[in-house]
């Protein structure tokens, strides 16, 4: 076994302890593996918040297996169809001090706003109804629907 223990000399960050039961790897190395599964991390992370990964609701053994590869299957959908969007349909997330990046709820924000205004909204009627409306509470009726519950 190797143990790696690593101190933040400025004190910003607390201590952290590493173990691997591959004694050959460098303690840089171990660090290394521990900091690739951060994407992973995150995405179960996401997957538990806006999917509900893990609170299966079913009580049979295949209800249960079925269960997790769906939603890592539509978390795959949802990223895809937000990587597709042009930039400009990629709207409706939300923002406060700090934030850098696009998180998974702000894609499936934006996903369901294209889907509700694409496709949902447009089937309606004579298929105008979407366009008859006025900007601003057209805007409001997607900004309503879209954002991830």
């Amino acid at each position: 076994m190797r143990w790696v223990f690593v101190r933040d000399v400025s004190g910003t960050h607390r201590d952290e302890y590493f173990f691997t039961t591959a004694p050959e790897l460098t303690p840089s190395a171990v660090i290394g593996h521990y900091c690739g599964r951060w994407n992973i991390e995150t995405t179960f992370q996401e997957a538990r918040s806006a999917l509900g990964l893990e609170t299966t609701r079913g009580w049979c053994k295949n209800t249960v297996l079925r269960a997790g590869p769906c939603l890592f299957g539509l978390y795959t959908v949802v990223a895809l169809l937000f990587h597709a969007l042009p930039a400009a349909k990629r709207t409706g997330a939300g923002a406060w001090p700090g934030k850098a990046t696009v998180t998974f709820s702000d894609a499936l924000c934006a996903v369901r706003r294209w889907l509700w205004a694409e496709a949902v909204l447009p089937q309606a009627g004579d298929g105008t109804a979407l366009q008859k409306l006025p900007d601003p509470i057209r805007e409001l009726l997607l900004t309503t629907l879209a954002p991830a519950a």
